[in-house]
């Protein structure tokens, strides 16, 4: 298998950015750049909301057919 060397990251970001320009034009990517992030909620906090709002039987239902 082949590796290829990483680019650094000024070289990344002047590169994405550049195609983004050729692609979607300056306000697009402007747009793009723009968007709110959605924070990730932590790990822990997401399962149990999982869990708080798993229907059991149908979960063990599902894993253990």
């Amino acid at each position: 298998m082949k590796t290829t060397p990483l680019l650094d990251e000024d070289k990344l970001l002047k590169t994405a950015i550049q195609a983004l320009m050729e692609k979607l034009g300056p306000l697009e990517t402007f747009r793009f750049l723009s968007l709110p992030h959605k924070q990730r909620m932590e790990s822990v906090k997401r399962h149990q909301r999982w869990q708080s709002e798993l229907e059991q039987e149908e979960f063990f239902d599902e894993v253990f057919k």
